[in-house]
């Protein structure tokens, strides 16, 4: 069974900048589609970014386009380099990968292999 491990999260400052990671364990990345959500206190989970790895191509939500970059790393890591925090980027964020390149709405992705989460917190 495939598993998918966050890692990096943690406090900061608004302004500041974190990068998380997710590693897959039991199954390779190259035929998915990777993408990072968020779950914010008593909201529902929301998707940021999201990595084709056919072609590379990304997609951003606008919430956080131009602050936020999803890359791979190693053949079966990915990461979310976060810069510019504020407090409403304060979550629990997931990764999760899906063979069928679904649309950046989490109702697409619940069958989609996820990892347990990291909490990111910004405040001053």
């Amino acid at each position: 069974q495939g598993q998918l491990v966050e890692s990096g999260g943690g406090s900061v400052r608004p302004g500041g900048s974190l990068r998380l990671s997710c590693t897959a364990s039991g199954f390779t990345l190259d035929r998915y589609q990777v993408a990072w959500f968020r779950q914010a206190p008593g909201k529902g989970r929301e998707g940021v970014a999201t990595i084709r790895f056919s072609d590379m191509s990304t997609l951003y939500s606008d919430s956080v386009k131009g602050r936020f970059t999803i890359s791979r790393g190693t053949r079966d890591t990915i990461f979310l380099q976060m810069t510019n925090l504020t407090p409403e980027d304060t979550a629990v964020y997931y990764c999760a990968a899906d063979p069928r390149g679904p649309p950046l709405e989490y109702r697409w992705w619940t069958s989609a292999i996820w990892g347990q989460g990291t909490q990111v917190t910004v405040s001053a």
